[in-house]
């Protein structure tokens, strides 16, 4: 039985889903290859990879990511989470757990950060219009 494993990860309003199967070691985002992005972006997605390979050895899974909603920065980010737990739940490895934990936290945890919501009767999240009683 092929092993499949399904995992999602946020940042902000991206939200992207992970699919592991067993395979050579390709990773596709949004049915492309993730060597197309730019420099920076390609380096963060490698991040995760790079560590699994160093602690697990060869790799043996391929990655199809799918992303939805927010910005490029943050769609990035929130495949990068998706893609860490995915690894570690596939592997089952407590060492490459603490390997991500120590490289980055946020390859595991998401980051709950929002944007604040405007507050009723006002355009703006924090400072209020100053007014003068003349």
């Amino acid at each position: 039985m092929i092993k499949k494993i399904v995992v999602s990860g946020k940042r902000k309003t991206s939200v992207a889903r992970a699919i592991l199967t067993e395979g050579s070691g390709k990773v596709s985002i949004n049915k492309k290859d993730y060597k197309t992005l730019q420099m920076f972006d390609r380096l963060k997605i490698e991040e995760p990879i790079r560590i699994a390979e160093k602690i697990l050895g060869e790799i043996n899974f391929d990655a199809a990511i799918r992303i939805k909603g927010g910005g490029e920065k943050s769609q990035i980010e929130a495949a990068r989470v998706a893609l860490s737990k995915a690894i570690v739940k596939f592997s089952n490895s407590k060492e490459l757990i603490n390997a991500f934990l120590n490289y980055d936290r946020n390859l595991l945890v998401a980051d709950v950060r929002r944007k604040e919501v405007c507050k009723p009767g006002d355009s703006r999240a924090r400072a209020k219009r100053q007014s003068s009683k003349r």
